[in-house]
C-alpha cells in the first residue's frame, strides 16, 4: 500500500508539471493585454509599459515560465496583478468556500443518488424506475443558472413569510460573524509561515470553525445558506451518480454468484446489499472522485448566481481581468485536489474488492 502510494504520489508530479505548462501557456496565448483589462483602455502607453515592466510580462514566455516554476519550487505562488496581493493569500481566503459548497453538493448528490440508482434497478422497468430515471436526465438537462435562479425565487420570495424561507446569496447573513478558532484559543500569534496559512485555511471554513468553537448560531447560518447553492451544484452529479449505480447494480445481480447466493437462501437485503452493492460500488466510486473535481472548477455560474466569492468567481475574474498568476495557481490547487481525489479512489478499491492487489 505504501509502496503503491509513494508511485503514484511520483507519477503525479509530471501530471502537475504538464497542467502548469498548458495552462501558462494557452493564458498567455489568450488575446488581450492585462494592462488594459485591469488599468481601463484609458490607460496610457507609458503607464502600460510599467505595468507591464514591473510584474515581469515584458519578458520572453520561456524566461518567465522558468521564473514561475523556480518560484512554485519554492512555494511562492506569486503576486495577483489585478489584487497586487500574494496569490496564497487569495487562495486561503477563497477556496475554503469552493470546498464547502463542493463538499455539500457531493454528499448530497451520493446521499441521493446511490439510493435512487439501487432502487431503479430493484425496480427496473417499473414506474419507479421510469421516474428515477426521468429525475436524472432532467437533472443533468437543467443548466445551473436556470435551476439556480428558480430555486432562489421560489425559496427566497415565494416562501419568505413561510418556515421553508432561505438565503438567495452571501455566505453569512448580517449581524452573523465568524471569529476564528485560533483567535477565541489565543494561538493567532504563535503561527508562522505554512502553519500560520493552515490556521487561517481552516479558520475560513465556517462550518468547520462553528463546530470546532460551539458557535451554534454560525453553524446554523453558514448551513442555510449553503443549501440553495450545493442543490443547484448537485444536481448534475447526482444524476451521474444515479444512472450509474444503476447500471452498475444491473450488471451485477445478473452474475452468476448473485444467483448462487439466492439458491442458497439468503435473504433480498443480504442478496442486495451485502454481495450486490459492495461490488457494484467500484465503478461510482470512480464517478464521485471525478465528480469533486469537477465540481470544484465548475462552480463558477453557482457562485455567481448567489453572490459567493469562490474559486470559480475568482477564477472567471482572473481569465478576464488576465491575471495570470490567479488563474495558474488556482488550477494548480485544484489539480492537486484532483489528483489527491483519485489516489484515495484507488485506495478505496482495495476495500471494496479484495481481490484487488494496489501493490
Amino acid at each position: 500500500m505504501i509502496q503503491y502510494t509513494l508511485r503514484r504520489l511520483i507519477a503525479s508530479i509530471p501530471v502537475l508539471f504538464g497542467i502548469l505548462l498548458v495552462t501558462f501557456a494557452l493564458g498567455r496565448s489568450v488575446p488581450g493585454d492585462p494592462c488594459k483589462a485591469i488599468l481601463g483602455e484609458r490607460a496610457s502607453q507609458a503607464t502600460c509599459e510599467e505595468f507591464i515592466k514591473t510584474r515581469g510580462l515584458d519578458r520572453s514566455i520561456p524566461e518567465q515560465f522558468a521564473i514561475y516554476m523556480r518560484d512554485v519550487t519554492r512555494g511562492d505562488l506569486g503576486n495577483s496583478i489585478k489584487f497586487s496581493r500574494p496569490v496564497m493569500d487569495i487562495i486561503i481566503e477563497r477556496m475554503p468556500l469552493t470546498i464547502e459548497l463542493s463538499l455539500a453538493a457531493l454528499i448530497l448528490a451520493v446521499l441521493v443518488g446511490v439510493p435512487l440508482g439501487i432502487i431503479s434497478a430493484i425496480r427496473r422497468n417499473s414506474p419507479i424506475d421510469v421516474g428515477t430515471m426521468l429525475f436524472a436526465n432532467i437533472g443533468v438537462s437543467i443548466p445551473v443558472f436556470f435551476l439556480g435562479l428558480m430555486l432562489a425565487y421560489l425559496f427566497a420570495v415565494m416562501l419568505a413569510d413561510t418556515p421553508f424561507h432561505l438565503p438567495p446569496s452571501g455566505r453569512l447573513p448580517a449581524g452573523v460573524t465568524s471569529t476564528p478558532f485560533y483567535e477565541l484559543w489565543g494561538w493567532e500569534n504563535n503561527g508562522e509561515g505554512i502553519w500560520q496559512n493552515l490556521q487561517i485555511f481552516l479558520g475560513n471554513l465556517y462550518i468547520f470553525n462553528a463546530i470546532i468553537t460551539g458557535d451554534w448560531t454560525l453553524l446554523k447560518a453558514a448551513i442555510r445558506h449553503l443549501i440553495l447553492p450545493s442543490v443547484a451544484l448537485s444536481t448534475i452529479p447526482m444524476a451521474i451518480i444515479a444512472r450509474m449505480t444503476r447500471s452498475s447494480m444491473l450488471e451485477v445481480l445478473g452474475l452468476d454468484y448473485i444467483r448462487t447466493a439466492r439458491a442458497k437462501g439468503l435473504n433480498f437485503r443480504q442478496v442486495t446489499f451485502k454481495h450486490a452493492l459492495r461490488n457494484a460500488l467500484l465503478p461510482v466510486v470512480t464517478i464521485v472522485g471525478l465528480q469533486l473535481g469537477a465540481l470544484l472548477g465548475g462552480a463558477v455560474l453557482t457562485e455567481t448566481i448567489f453572490g459567493l466569492a469562490g474559486v470559480g468567481r475568482t477564477l472567471f475574474e482572473a481569465i478576464t481581468g488576465r491575471d495570470y498568476p490567479i488563474v495558474q495557481a488556482f488550477t494548480l490547487v485544484i489539480a492537486i485536489i484532483f489528483v489527491a481525489a483519485n489516489l484515495i479512489v484507488d485506495i478505496s478499491y482495495a476495500y471494496l474488492d479484495p481481490r484487488i492487489k494496489l501493490d
